[in-house]
């Protein structure tokens, strides 16, 4: 017997159809698995599919700001704001977490103030008091107003260019980077020291050099130049002309944390295993944690100061960001 077109037997499956809360669980077992670009696909799927429910949009933004994407963080969190308003002020604390780690200090302190000033007994409540006094510590100690720019968007996409192709040894791009940002942004003192290392490595090493003898002379207290040179004359054997930039940097013990990664990485160049491991211990931003630097040298100097085994997972970690690391040997190279 034939069943009629206009009369099917009536189906017993019932379709699936995924929902927002569907693809939120799955993004968050993503997350906690640390398969990043898991999460980010299934959030994204779940704030498509129920834009109304703020959470997915906020638990997007916290896996951004773990894979190091502030400025994609903060954009899903001013949306989240725009949308719902003042009733997720958590947002501001961490859209000041995000600029603090971005180095935009004059957003970041902003931000964690009005965070406060919604929020005085809040679950960041702690966070964002610490956040302001690091800030204003940075203030006094170092003097510089290099962040303060009306034009701070477009500060940071050269930032982020720039890092991405120094973290890439791509030297030729990073330069002509950085001589852009240097013409655009005058007062951004740091392209002017990433730009001289850029140089030096690129094989420019009598200019580099020079630019950072002449930035010293004006400011002898320079963390930049004397991690610079230190670097510039380790890299050429000259440990004597090295020396008296290293021991400038044994003693100094910076707030913001890329200026603790390099100090911890040169001392780690310079053979100062131990004191090094200690500087790299005491790095917390997640921004610090995604340089090849990092992972390089705070390997190398596990290695040599008898933890063999936490310098190997240092390297694989590293060989799996940077590919290129695995063709450095390993960490019982100090090179």
């Amino acid at each position: 017997m034939t069943t009629s077109l206009d009369s099917p037997k009536q189906s017993n499956i019932i379709p699936f159809v995924p929902t927002g809360h569907f693809y939120f669980t799955r993004g968050i077992q993503a997350f906690k698995k640390r398969r990043f670009d898991a999460a980010v696909k299934w959030l994204k799927k779940a704030v498509e599919i129920d834009p109304e429910e703020p959470l997915y949009a906020c638990q997007l933004s916290v896996i951004y700001t773990e894979l190091g994407s502030y400025h994609a963080a903060n954009q899903v969190l001013m949306d989240v704001l725009a949308k719902f308003g003042d009733e997720y002020v958590d947002c501001y604390y961490l859209m000041a977490n995000n600029y603090a780690h971005l180095g935009l200090l004059n957003d970041a302190k902003k931000y964690a103030d009005v965070y406060l000033s919604h929020q005085q007994d809040g679950e960041f409540k702690e966070a964002a008091e610490q956040l302001i006094s690091m800030l204003d510590s940075l203030d006094e100690d170092e003097g510089e107003d290099e962040w303060a720019f009306d034009d701070e968007d477009d500060l940071l996409i050269y930032q982020e260019t720039s890092f991405y192709h120094l973290e890439h040894e791509e030297w030729e791009e990073a330069i002509a980077v950085l001589r852009e940002m240097m013409e655009l942004f005058p007062e951004f003192t740091l392209a002017k020291h990433k730009y001289a290392y850029a140089m030096f490595m690129y094989g420019n090493e009598k200019e580099a050099i020079e630019i950072e003898r002449t930035r010293l002379e004006e400011e002898p207290s320079n963390i930049h130049c004397h991690v610079n040179l230190a670097t510039f004359y380790l890299e050429q054997g000259k440990e004597e002309e090295a020396a008296p930039h290293i021991d400038r940097l044994r003693n100094v013990f910076p707030m913001h944390e890329q200026q603790k990664l390099s100090v911890a990485e040169t001392l780690a160049r310079a053979g100062h295993y131990t004191e090094a491991v200690e500087r790299f211990r005491l790095l917390k931003g997640k921004q610090v944690m995604q340089r090849r630097v990092y992972y390089k040298w705070y390997s190398i100097a596990s290695y040599h100061t008898g933890n063999p085994s936490k310098a190997l997972n240092l390297w694989e970690q590293g060989c799996q960001n940077f590919p290129k690391l695995s063709h450095e040997g390993g960490p019982w190279n100090s090179h």
